[in-house]
């Protein structure tokens, strides 16, 4: 048989997965894509001073190598440019719909096909559905009393509202994660005052980004080596903080010690700053930040870091626990996203109608974060487990998509939908909640856990052995007759 295949969303999963299933001789693909253009999170988050913490030449493809990247950590626009420009030369924009979105997908038993529900209405049948929607890309605003009682404006910071001029205003941030670190700096020198909202605080190192300028992009281009080199090099320290997490005691203590340096270096002209600012949990719980100008805006004079936890949103600012209330003009959540909720708000139904929102009800898993028991032809991009502490996702996503090529590709011999093993599943699951279990991603509270404590984010090793066991095997599965 000659699958057909569909795929949703155009970020840097998506792409990986057509280009993959592209390179093996399959071609009936057709990708859907809600928004206008490609780009996923890239497109979304535009937010003043947007950029990748992770170093371009590792956080691009590796058969796409990149030599005229303007900087070393790139910005928002660069890195959209890039999808643009890897979607257009390898040909996945004939397989795209744009302005279309996936509402449901449901599994016949009969025939061995997925109808997919676009907008609610349109309906396409499908042998194959790839969701590569992310983990990061549905914004996460808290439950506050009063929140929709603020007279002023407000936005989160992956809908940044580019209309509202913040010259002299009162600005309230609530979150100090990555995108805080990033916008704030940029803000600041807007606003006549500042508040930020913390309530837990990142550890945060030094950022050594450098612009890349036409001498580096003429070495990059006439000697490729150089700059296999540069994700090499970087390769092995994003690489080396997760060694750091999961191995090496002694190397996350040398990267606490960095840090502290740093940041009590960067606070030292605002006393009290630094004990504000210091974070109170292992390091390596939390993803470690790099920032060299997040610190200094906060030291500013017009700014105030404020730790109390926050009581209500009332129509003039925000209130904390102490009873103190703080008015804003503005109030800009910088609270992230949604990352445990994975393919919602989509309803998909497998095999004998069961919901995935049910076989997810205790937490979301899948093998190898990519299949899951009782969903045939259902293969899922940036999965449960499946997020790094430390490195570049995209690594994890070409592992992805080579699984998925061959997947396909057995599909195709065998003409019958595929399903992993329950049994092979569940002790894949076992084996990687016990590694997480004695993690330290389990000793605080963050974006990597549910409520109840169960991590669903996070690979708890090295990408090098995520990529080294994640091989697809056929007595992996079992075919539905």
């Amino acid at each position: 048989m000659t699958p057909s295949i569909a795929v949703i969303g155009t970020g840097f999963g998506g792409l990986a997965a057509v280009i993959e299933l592209k390179k093996q001789g399959f071609d009936d693909i057709v990708v859907f894509e809600k928004a206008d253009e490609v780009g996923g999170v890239w497109r979304e988050n535009t937010y003043p001073g947007a950029a990748c913490d992770v170093p371009s030449p590792f956080y691009s493809y590796s058969f796409e190598p990149n030599p005229r990247w303007p900087h070393r950590f790139s910005r928002q626009p660069a890195i959209l440019d890039y999808i643009r420009e890897v979607a257009d030369k390898y040909d996945v924009r004939r397989h795209i719909r744009f302005g279309v979105e996936v509402t449901a997908a449901t599994f016949d038993d009969d025939t061995g096909k997925w109808t997919v529900e676009l907008n609610g209405a349109e309906t396409v049948v499908v042998d194959v559905l790839v969701s590569a929607v992310g983990q990061l890309s549905r914004p996460a605003v808290p439950a506050i009393e009063g929140i929709d009682s603020f007279t002023g404006t407000t936005f989160h910071s992956a809908e940044w509202d580019h209309e509202v001029d913040l010259t002299g205003k009162r600005v309230a941030v609530i979150g100090t994660g990555a995108s805080a670190i990033q916008f704030i700096p940029q803000i600041q020198p807007q606003t006549a005052r500042l508040t930020v909202f913390q309530r837990s605080a990142p550890y945060i190192i030094p950022r050594p980004d450098r612009e890349f300028g036409p001498r580096h992009h003429r070495v990059f281009e006439k000697f490729p080596i150089t700059e296999l080199t540069e994700r090499g090099t970087w390769y092995s320290v994003v690489e080396g903080l997760s060694l750091a997490w999961v191995y090496a005691k002694p190397l996350a203590a040398a990267i606490r010690a960095i840090s502290k340096w740093h940041m009590r270096r960067q606070t030292a002209a605002v006393p009290g700053l630094f004990e504000k600012v210091w974070p109170d949990y292992p390091i390596g719980c939390k993803r470690i930040l790099f920032s060299d100008n997040y610190l200094p805006a906060l030291a500013q004079p017009d700014v105030e870091v404020v730790t109390e936890g926050i009581s209500a949103i009332t129509p003039t600012g925000v209130r904390t626990a102490d009873g103190r209330e703080h008015e804003v003009d503005v109030i800009i959540w910088g609270t992230g996203f949604k990352p445990t909720e994975f393919l919602a708000p989509m309803t998909i139904t497998g095999a004998q109608g069961v919901a995935l929102e049910q076989e997810w009800s205790a937490g979301a898993h899948a093998y190898y974060g990519m299949t899951v028991p009782r969903f045939p032809n259902l293969f899922i991009m940036y999965g449960p487990n499946t997020n790094t502490g430390g490195g570049s996702i995209i690594y994890f996503l070409e592992a992805q998509a080579k699984y998925l090529g061959r997947y396909v590709a057995h599909l195709a011999a065998t003409g019958k939908p595929l399903t992993v093993r329950p049994e092979v599943e569940q002790a894949y699951d076992t084996r990687i909640q016990a590694e997480l279990g004695e993690s330290v991603w389990s000793r605080c509270s963050s974006w990597y856990r549910q409520a109840d404590g169960r991590i669903t984010t996070n690979w708890p090793l090295l990408g090098i052995q995520y990529k080294a066991q994640a091989k697809f095997d056929p007595a992996d599965y079992e075919v539905m007759t």
